[in-house]
């Protein structure tokens, strides 16, 4: 049986989710066989395992770190907000039904079989266990059944490290305040301490250190720094969000839906040096971009409304018009069609809306989610997406529409996507494109030949660039993880928690 050790946090995006990474990391390093685990994750950002199953990307992206397949086992529960109020349940890869936050609260022992099944697997199959929590132990209004923070740690008997966000100010209270506020034996499960996001000289702290170590008699593991490592975000509060600045030579301009979802498809593009993603949300902050990608969102047509309210919309057909390329993904995909019809109201209890308008196709909600992950390629394409024909692109879908074309169209219009067997999962009409495909531009050969579009249509030719896969690119930034957590944590401090012995 495995080895297990907890990752808890005073907060949510207290950096619970890149200390996990990073510890994946290091054990697999040091000859381990490593897996990450989350009872429970709540967040937009998802991904289709190759089972054809659903489960947080947080994990992916740790399991991606451990060097080992994703697996719906890592994160046995789901739940994607669909309101302020409920989520969509999804419990080992599969829809349960959406469910009220206190329907939830109320049900949610019942899954702990499914967890311990989960994490008892897992475990048969490893040396290690880095298990995350989610926001705060110490939120005593949840604390009634808890399934993910210290009820998780009770399942596994793991020993637990917590984590406070210095960057945010306040660590001190956070660590103390976090510690009183447990019972007593989970108090004794907190075997270490870490500050995460420090700036500036350590030193500073030693003297608050030596008392936070004194109040709740527990060492000090660590000072992590804010490290310049591109992982993956979980969710919302991602700062990858946050970026307005055009800083390299090709702009992308991400619209940031309020239910935005696998903002990660952005991540490929990012990665490339004379690229610049940046997110808009209303339409003085839109400019003119070489290229404006729609993408997925939780609730297709609320956002499909705000972007009509905001007065992004408008603007974004104005462009269009003008020869602005829109590449719409997903939820961003059904947006641009003439219409988006919900019979069942599976989204919207409004029937139907009318679409952008700037692809001739139609949209009709379904009860049942496609979840796929496969080969797919782009068509045979004329007009302005002729250099991308015949690519190969991996990806995943996730999504509960059809989106076929609207009868005879005025406008040329061309298959874009299609998966092994024919079926047509995007298409192309002037200068917008859209598709069902997340991580679209996660192969090398199609993102370089869509980068170099761009240039083109600038008049202008790329010059050389580092042609590293995406593959190639996180694995260069979980080794840099690696190296930052080796240096700022006591690594052999953490494996005398785990009982096991330090290599090397």
């Amino acid at each position: 049986m495995a080895k297990s050790i907890m990752i808890q946090g005073t907060m949510s995006n207290a950096g619970k989710s890149l200390i996990a990474a990073g510890l994946c990391r290091i054990f697999k390093q040091d000859g381990y066989k490593v897996a990450p685990f989350k009872s429970q994750n709540m967040a937009l950002n998802s991904y289709v395992t190759s089972e054809g199953l659903e489960m947080g990307r947080a994990q992916v992206v740790q399991a991606m770190a451990a060097g080992v397949e994703p697996s719906v086992r890592m994160n046995p529960i789901l739940l994607k907000p669909t309101t302020d109020m409920g989520s969509q349940v999804i419990v080992q890869g599969q829809v349960v039904g959406n469910m009220r936050a206190m329907d939830y609260f109320a049900k949610k022992k019942e899954y702990i079989p499914v967890i311990r099944e989960s994490y008892e697997q897992l475990a048969a199959d490893h040396d290690i266990i880095v298990i995350e929590g989610a926001g705060s132990p110490a939120e005593i209004n949840l604390k009634q059944d808890d399934i993910v923070n210290m009820g998780m740690a009770k399942i596994a008997d793991a020993p637990v490290l917590l984590v406070g966000d210095i960057d945010r100010g306040g660590v001190f209270a956070q660590l103390i305040g976090t510690v009183m506020l447990l019972e007593p034996e989970e108090q004794a499960r907190i075997k270490g301490l870490i500050m995460n996001k420090f700036r500036g000289d350590k030193k500073i702290l030693d003297p608050g250190i030596t008392m936070l170590e004194e109040r709740v008699g527990k060492p000090v593991l660590g000072v992590v720094p804010y490290a310049d490592v591109d992982i993956e975000d979980e969710d919302s509060l991602a700062s990858s969000l946050e970026e307005t600045h055009i800083q390299a030579e090709i702009d992308v301009a991400v619209i940031r839906f309020p239910r935005i979802s696998n903002f990660t498809d952005m991540q490929a593009l990012s990665m490339e040096r004379d690229v610049s993603v940046r997110y808009v949300t209303k339409p003085s902050e839109l400019g003119e971009p070489d290229v404006i990608l729609l993408p997925g969102t939780k609730n297709t047509i609320q956002d499909l409304l705000w972007l009509r309210e905001s007065g992004l919309e408008a603007k974004i057909t104005r462009l269009a018009k003008k020869g602005t390329i829109v590449f719409g993904i997903c939820g961003g995909y059904q947006m641009l069609g003439e219409s988006l019809m919900d019979p069942l109201q599976t989204e919207s209890a409004l029937g139907s809306v009318r679409g952008m308008g700037l692809l001739p196709v139609t949209t009709v909600f379904e009860e049942e989610k496609q979840l796929e992950n496969r080969a797919y390629r782009i068509g045979m394409l004329e007009g302005n997406f002729v250099s991308l024909s015949n690519k190969k692109i991996a990806g995943y879908e996730i999504h509960m529409g059809r989106t076929e074309v609207a009868g005879k169209t005025k406008t040329p219009i061309y298959p874009f996507v299609s998966d092994s067997a024919g079926t047509v999962l995007g298409y192309t009409a002037g200068t917008v494109a859209g598709s069902y495909i997340h991580g679209i531009f996660d192969e090398i050969a199609f993102r370089e030949a869509f980068i170099e579009l761009l240039y083109a249509r600038k008049g202008k030719t790329r010059g050389e660039s580092e042609h590293l896969t995406l593959q190639e690119y996180r694995e260069q930034q979980f080794d840099k993880l690696a190296q930052v957590l080796r240096e700022s944590l006591d690594m052999e401090k953490i494996y005398e928690i785990l009982g096991l012995i330090k290599q090397g």
